[in-house]
């Protein structure tokens, strides 16, 4: 089932964060406030254009094939336990955002581990959504072309650009060397590749179950964006940027995934 080309979309996420991590290599200060808060904003607009127009829609349109108007009940099913296994997540993994409020159990973990988990638990939904779609086109789902699971690819790429550098710049600022901070960033992205496969595998033995996997997986992403990318891009002096960087990500998503999807 996981065939060359599944296993390179899988892999396109995380070359967007791995080449965002590298910019620390380049950079020689910390990355500008309101710079950061646009990258943030315009992540969440990806992110949420991505949950609804490569997601929820097709969930909503494979659960209708056999149920209907009852095509709501697995969907919403599914979006909310994506909210409630990121809760969960959130809950029980020690991480540190960057305004350095601290999530999850008491740790003796170091400040910028904490930092990546993060990062890592923010791009575990992101994984999962690129798996599951590509599921869906490798069973032969005629509701999802191969085109729409790499613009989702694709667009989650280009929202982890600015993503990886987010998370590697700050890294250097708290004492990492260049090295370090690059290579952590990008490990920071490797879970999404995990998460990918793993959801293609699960995704075999419950075929059926396909709508409630895309609205999981969407649910998950709206997750992280109320939980912290909002409240990131708007801390601090009140900014228009982010909200314009939002809608130019959300666009784009959409766009991206109506033209090849």
């Amino acid at each position: 089932m996981i065939n060359s080309s599944i296993i390179i979309g899988l892999l396109v996420p995380f070359v967007g964060t791995a080449l965002g991590a590298m910019m620390v290599l380049f950079m020689k200060k910390q990355m500008n406030e309101n710079l950061q808060k646009a990258l943030t904003g315009f992540a969440a607009g990806v992110m949420v254009s991505a949950s609804f127009w490569s997601l929820l829609i097709p969930a909503v349109d494979q659960a209708s094939e056999r149920m209907g108007k009852k095509a709501v009940i697995p969907t919403s099913i599914g979006f909310c336990l994506g909210i409630a296994f990121l809760l969960l997540i959130d809950a029980v993994i020690p991480h540190m955002h960057m305004d350095e409020s601290v999530e999850g159990p008491k740790s003796k973990l170091k400040k910028n581990t904490m930092l990546v988990l993060a990062v890592v638990i923010h791009n575990i939904p992101e994984g999962m959504s690129v798996g599951v779609l590509y599921a869906s086109w490798a069973q032969g789902n005629n509701l999802v072309s191969f085109s729409a699971a790499l613009s989702l690819a694709i667009g989650i790429a280009v929202q982890n650009f600015p993503e990886g550098a987010i998370i590697s710049m700050p890294l250097h600022a708290n004492g990492e060397s260049k090295g370090k901070a690059c290579f952590k960033g990008i490990m920071s992205g490797a879970v999404e590749p995990i998460a990918g496969f793993i959801t293609i595998i699960l995704s075999t033995f419950i075929i059926s179950w396909m709508p409630v996997l895309l609205s999981f997986a969407a649910g998950a992403m709206i997750y992280v964006v109320v939980e912290e990318l909002v409240p990131e891009m708007s801390e601090g002096k009140h900014s228009n940027l982010a909200t314009l960087a939002f809608m130019f990500g959300f666009v784009s998503m959409m766009i991206l995934d109506i033209t090849l999807g």
